[in-house]
């Protein structure tokens, strides 16, 4: 079975936030993503929405 993941094909890294823009992953989790248990892939993924709320909340130049 292919691991959970939140990929959308959008691979770039903010240089700020030094997240993904596309799934909102740290280059760290990315890198792991592979080798991560399922239930710590889940638990990467339910915190993605804050993340998401937290960027979008950052005022843009």
């Amino acid at each position: 079975m292919k691991p959970s993941s939140p990929c959308i094909d959008i691979c770039q890294i903010d240089a700020k936030s030094r997240l993904c823009i596309g799934c909102l992953r740290s280059m760290d989790e990315i890198a792991a993503w592979g080798s991560l248990p399922e239930t710590e892939r889940l638990a990467i993924m339910a915190s993605l929405p804050a993340r998401k709320t937290d960027r979008d909340a950052e005022p843009r130049p």
